[in-house]
């Protein structure tokens, strides 16, 4: 294992049933952020993979190497893994992981995709990458709830923004392309990502199966915040009733 890797950061690849999850977490954010979805799922017996993006779990300077290349990378690593090993794959994510998500959705065959606070268009982000300065402060960690943190780096490369800025912009182009079920979380006080940006998924994906869901007791990592439970039973709501519709 590599030793630079935080601790709870490391990627989790779970062996189960036919039903395949890919998890994904969010931007300077780590496996951490999902592992309670990560544990659910596995405890329904489904085959889950949760990849460590490339950069992140270890310093802001191997995030300052990364680019968007290499997390749709990783992403795409973890649906093959799941792909040859399920019949039914699924795609989750939180802010990042929501734009991969989606990504995912928009270039492969996905049987429903489950995305929190996804973003798409943040103007503060993109201002922000244009600053001259090497870092900026951390973005991570925005929760509600009392004594929850998220493991997060406590610094942002700007080089990072202007790479985050573009998979966005590639995702908002690519929504039409997006026909599979989708269900999507939506915090009504998000500090990092506009809760506008969800409701612009919603509205431009080409789903015919699709419900916004909106988390009234939640900021930014609404998976470590007060609708974890809210999140976890209607996304499981939500694998059931397209994995029984594929069966019948």
């Amino acid at each position: 294992m590599n030793q630079n890797v935080m601790e709870g950061a490391e990627a989790v690849y779970n062996e189960g049933n036919e039903i395949g999850i890919v998890v994904l977490h969010g931007f300077t954010g780590t496996v951490q952020s999902m592992k309670p979805l990560v544990d659910a799922y596995t405890a329904h017996g489904y085959t889950v993979a949760c990849p460590r993006l490339k950069g992140h779990g270890t310093t802001p300077y191997d995030m300052e190497e990364s680019t968007a290349e290499d997390w749709i990378r990783s992403a795409e690593e973890a649906f093959e893994w799941v792909k040859n090993r399920c019949d039914c794959v699924f795609v989750t994510g939180l802010s990042l992981g929501g734009t991969l998500s989606l990504y995912l959705a928009s270039t492969r065959e996905v049987d429903g995709v489950a995305v929190i606070n996804p973003a798409i268009d943040v103007p503060d982000i993109s201002s922000l990458a244009d600053s001259e300065s090497r870092f900026i402060d951390a973005i991570g960690s925005d929760i509600k709830k009392e004594g929850a943190a998220e493991l997060a780096y406590d610094k942002t490369p700007v080089r990072s923004l202007n790479h985050l800025t573009n998979i966005m912009a590639k995702v908002h182009e690519q929504l039409s392309e997006v026909s599979a079920p989708l269900l999507v979380f939506a915090s009504e006080e998000d500090h990092v990502v506009p809760p506008e940006n969800s409701q612009t998924i919603f509205d431009m994906v080409f789903s015919e199966g699709k419900e916004l869901v909106p988390l009234e007791d939640s900021y930014h990592v609404a998976t470590l915040d007060n609708d974890q439970e809210l999140i976890i039973e209607r996304s499981l709501e939500f694998f059931e009733r397209y994995i029984n519709a594929k069966e019948n």
